[in-house]
């Protein structure tokens, strides 16, 4: 068997744009999982690549002072919250970096002035959905191994990264605000103690497969329950019982799945108790979020995001905006005040029925929306039909957006873009592309995710005279 390499004092100085912290020996720069900038580690070195090293934490030699301790029990060993044994200021700092040198490397534009990344007021409990995920057989620590009288048993928590087939048991979660944790431990519960199978992925057995948990800031809760197949008698038991132990459940409902992944997009949601469906406020507007609603996680971080998008557009009830990569309309129906006239493009049709759900809720009636492939709807006669864009707004996935939506962009005329990313790198791409008629003249990063590499960011393009 190779003997593995060992790096011996390595330095870590940075942080990769990946989250990963990063090292150089020699000629090669070095990825290192469960590392911050500051420490002196020694390496096991688990990939050798022409250009780099990828490798892990064999000892920690001089800690970092940026270093902070994990608040989570689980830390290390879950694939979330990576980021908890670094302080909070130097979260940002590596954040606002990273913006920094996508728009410098990739974008080419060196002379952006970006803004200081706005914090995030609350660093734990701050997401508004999250899905757990049941398994016979639970992913033991290495505590754990080496205790004999522990049994691998069934758990219900998160995958462990990497492994479809693993789950990670969670006691207590700081990412979702109770009754999040109580609503999953008496799941847990109850249905071990009235014998209910847990999913098993490679042999596809077993009855409970998933539960979502949403939470709004309306203090309303939505709890789903994902069953492998229909077994009336069962399910009613543990929903009914969810009914009598949680009364403060707004919309109570399940999903059988009976395919081989867990995605349920495309599956109905039934309705088992209360509302089908829960609300989200912002100013004065009310969002209608269903079982499959796309609503963004962090919702206090959202309004922010939804606040700079809004003053960007700079808008004064004369101009015509696209809303691109709409989904529920959420930024189209924030921004209709100030516009006169909105016009909102999403891939998925489902969520076009919510967009347009939420603009006859909140009586907005000069928005409209289409579903459809974003390069195919935004044609030249399609800007003829519904009007010019003065403005365009685009919020597309981590992917960014397909160099033929930006030519569409560029064909356009729009006298000014706001992008919105969560992905840096991606949008300096595609801002690059649009350099050729577009001009960057304001960036913001908004820090949506606390102990997480993730970050928001929101540029403003205008056209070139």
């Amino acid at each position: 068997m190779k003997e593995k390499k060992l790096i011996e004092n390595l330095l870590i100085c940075d942080i990769a744009d990946k989250g990963q912290a990063l090292g150089k020996t020699g000629e090669k720069v070095v990825f290192v999982d469960r590392a911050i900038p500051g420490d002196v580690v020694d390496v096991w070195v688990t990939r050798n690549r022409k250009n780099y090293l990828e490798g892990r934490v064999k000892e920690l030699k001089t800690g970092s002072p940026y270093r902070s301790s994990p608040f989570c029990s689980h830390f290390g060993v879950c694939g979330g919250c990576k980021w908890q044994d670094m302080q909070y200021e130097k979260q940002l700092f590596f954040k606002q970096k990273q913006v920094a040198d996508a728009m410098q490397r990739i974008a080419r534009m060196s002379d952006l002035q970006i803004e200081p990344i706005i914090p995030a007021p609350e660093t734990t409990y701050y997401r508004n959905k999250l899905e757990f995920t049941f398994s016979n057989k639970r992913w033991l620590t290495r505590e754990e191994l080496a205790d004999k009288e522990i049994a691998a048993g069934y758990g219900l928590g998160f995958h462990i990264p990497g492994r479809f087939d693993k789950i990670l048991n969670i006691d207590h979660c700081y990412l979702q605000p109770d009754p999040s944790n109580a609503i999953r431990l008496e799941v847990k519960a109850f249905t071990l103690q009235n014998g209910y199978t847990y999913f098993d992925p490679v042999i596809q057995q077993g009855y409970l497969r998933n539960m979502i948990i949403r939470t709004a800031s309306t203090g309303e809760i939505m709890v789903i329950i994902v069953f492998h197949y229909e077994d009336a008698e069962k399910r009613n038991m543990l929903l009914k019982h969810l009914q009598q132990r949680f009364p403060e459940i707004t919309s109570l409902l399940y999903v059988i799945n009976g395919k081989k992944n867990d995605v349920i997009s495309d599956l109905p949601a039934f309705h088992f108790a209360g509302r089908e469906f829960i609300t989200e406020r912002m100013e004065n507007l009310v969002f209608k979020i269903g079982p499959k609603s796309f609503y963004q996680t962090n919702a206090e971080q959202a309004y922010q995001l939804y606040v700079i998008a809004r003053e960007f557009a700079d808008l004064d009830g004369s101009q015509t905006v696209y809303d691109l990569y709409t989904g529920t309309g959420t930024i189209a129906n924030f921004i209709a005040s100030g516009a006169k006239k909105v016009v909102g493009v999403e891939y998925v049709r489902e969520a076009v029925l919510d967009a347009n759900e939420n603009a006859v809720l909140n009586n907005i009636k000069h928005a409209e929306f289409y579903a459809g492939d974003m390069k195919e709807i935004l044609t030249q006669s399609f800007f003829d039909r519904h009007g010019k864009p003065d403005v365009i707004i685009t919020d597309p996935p981590r992917a960014g957006m397909e160099e033929a939506v930006v030519a569409r962009l560029l064909e356009s005329g729009a006298n000014s873009i706001v992008y919105v990313s969560c992905n840096p790198a991606t949008q300096a791409r595609d801002m690059l592309m649009l350099s050729t008629a577009y001009l960057p003249v304001k960036c913001q990063p908004v820090d949506m995710f606390p102990h997480t590499h993730h970050v928001e960011n929101v540029v403003l393009l205008k056209l070139r005279k």
